[in-house]
C-alpha cells in the first residue's frame, strides 16, 4: 500500500516522502478532526484544520517515527489528537483560572452527561484514561480510536488489528469503567455506533 511505503521512506529520513505522506493522509486526518470539531460547542479557537495540523506536527516531529503500516499510523494519529486536545484544554483551563474563560465542552453522546464542564472535562477524562491505561492499555487504544477519532467499530478493529467483537467488548468495558470513575452514565450504544 502507498501509505505504508511512504511511512517506511519517511522513517528512513526521506523528506519528500514526508510531504507525500501528508498529502495522502490529509483527507482522512481531516475527517477525524472534523468529527472531533463537531463535538465542540461555541468555541472557534481551534479549527478542524488547526487540529489536523497540530496532530500531524506531533506525528512528524517525533524523535524516531516508526509506523509499521497505515493502521499503526492512524492509531498513533488518534493518540496525537487526544494529546492536542488535552494540551488545548490545559491552556484553556489555565486561562480560565486566570480570569478569562475559554469554554471547550466535551460533547460525546456515549458519555452523555459528561459534557458541561469544558476544559476541565477533557483533563478529567485524560486523568481517568491515564489511570485506566495502567491496567488495560488496549481499552485506552479503543477509546482513543472511538472517542477521540470517531472511528466506527469496524474501523477501530482495522486500525488496532482486532476483531470487531473484541472492539465492542472492550469499548463496552472501557465505557463502564469510565462511567463509574467519572460518575456519569455510559448509555447503551448500537453495535456500529
Amino acid at each position: 500500500m502507498e501509505i505504508t511505503r511512504l511511512l517506511h521512506a519517511m522513517e528512513a529520513g526521506d523528506a519528500v516522502a514526508a510531504d507525500a505522506l501528508y498529502d495522502s493522509v490529509y483527507g482522512d486526518l481531516h475527517a477525524l478532526a472534523a468529527h472531533q470539531r463537531r463535538r465542540w460547542s461555541g468555541n472557534d479557537t481551534m479549527s478542524t484544520t488547526a487540529l489536523v495540523h497540530e496532530a500531524y506536527l506531533k506525528l512528524a516531529q517525533s524523535e524516531s517515527p516508526s509506523w509499521s503500516d497505515r493502521r499503526h499510523f492512524f492509531a498513533v494519529a488518534s493518540r496525537a489528537m487526544r494529546q492536542v486536545l488535552v494540551d488545548y484544554a490545559e491552556r484553556s483551563a489555565a486561562v480560565k483560572r486566570g480570569g478569562g474563560e475559554v469554554p471547550l465542552p466535551l460533547m460525546e453522546g456515549r458519555l452523555a452527561d459528561f459534557q458541561e464542564g469544558g476544559a476541565e472535562d477533557v483533563l478529567t477524562l485524560h486523568a481517568a484514561l491515564t489511570e485506566l491505561e495502567a491496567e488495560h492499555p488496549r481499552w485506552v487504544r479503543v477509546v482513543e480510536c472511538r472517542f477521540f477519532s470517531g472511528l466506527s467499530v469496524s474501523e477501530t478493529a482495522e486500525v488496532l488489528d482486532l476483531s470487531p467483537a473484541t472492539v465492542k467488548r472492550e469499548w463496552s468495558r472501557a465505557r463502564a469503567w469510565l462511567g463509574a470513575r467519572l460518575e456519569v452514565d455510559a448509555p447503551e450504544v448500537t453495535p456500529e455506533s
